[in-house]
């Protein structure tokens, strides 16, 4: 795209921590190449594909004949920066070959046949690249209002795996759909696997007072953490996949403990993070 288009959607990605009112519902990040000619660093928006510890993006350039320039630059430089509306980081951009690429993009296809639209218009393979993230971190934002970014980040996330479940109607999961899960799932485990080494005893350090809490939050995430590896179970269970209702049933169930797990943690943490804050 232009820059003249993309720049109000990459002003608008910053001021709304990764949300852009007309890709609505979409999986969008800002991707930072180097020019492979200037060395001036490009910002570009692109849609991503969940994929565990990284995320698969598709230089699809709308089935254009030529591969879009950002996809030049990274073939340069691979090391690139990713902004996802929480953290910024440097990742590392590799093109996806052979049968890898053809899952992927099928796997891209099953969720959106547009990719396909794409494929069909050019005579170019469509590349796909997986970028891995390498570090990152808070911003400066106080840590009570960080802690917030985070979590809506986990709503947001969660409302979306359940509008595309619910969308499956009556049949199995595909196989994007079941990735999408499982990579919301392992983000959940690791998010509360952190709180529980460390934020929990820092404010239990600081305010024994606030130890009840503290317990009951501890206890929430082992119901959560019980709903995971539930749902983590359905979606492993193999061929037939597990029927659509039946995993949103369980994401449902895990929506009504997660949303208040996390409202109870916001009402109770926010202020003293913030009151905290340096």
């Amino acid at each position: 795209m232009p820059q003249d288009f993309n720049q109000p959607i990459i002003d608008e990605f910053r001021a709304n921590q990764g949300q852009v009112a007309m890709f609505d519902g979409a999986r969008l990040l800002l991707l930072t190449t180097t020019g492979a000619r200037t060395g001036a660093q490009h910002t570009t928006p692109v849609g991503y594909l969940p994929d565990g510890e990284r995320m698969l993006i598709i230089a699809s350039a709308g089935g254009a004949p030529k591969h879009p320039a950002w996809y030049h630059n990274l073939l340069a430089t691979p090391r690139v920066t990713v902004e996802d509306g929480i953290f910024t980081y440097p990742a590392d951009a590799v093109v996806l070959e052979g049968e890898e690429r053809d899952s992927a993009f099928a796997r891209a296809v099953e969720m959106d046949p547009g990719w396909a639209a794409y494929q069909e218009k050019t005579s170019r393979v469509i590349p796909v690249v997986a970028l891995t993230p390498r570090g990152g971190g808070p911003d400066g934002t106080r840590g009570g209002d960080f802690l917030v970014r985070v979590h809506d980040a986990f709503r947001r996330e969660l409302r979306l795996i359940r509008k595309e479940v619910a969308a499956s109607g009556t049949g199995g999961l595909g196989v994007q759909l079941r990735v999408n899960c499982l990579t919301l799932c392992q983000g959940l485990h690791q998010h509360h696997k952190f709180e529980d080494a460390g934020m929990f005893p820092w404010v239990e350090g600081r305010h024994p007072e606030l130890t009840l809490v503290v317990d009951r939050l501890r206890e929430e995430h082992g119901t959560v953490s019980r709903l995971l590896d539930e749902l983590q179970g359905l979606l492993a269970d193999g061929e037939p996949a597990a029927p659509a209702p039946k995993v949103l049933a369980e994401v449902d169930r895990l929506v009504t403990e997660l949303e208040a797990h996390l409202d109870y943690e916001e009402r109770e943490l926010v202020p003293l993070l913030n009151a905290m804050n340096p």
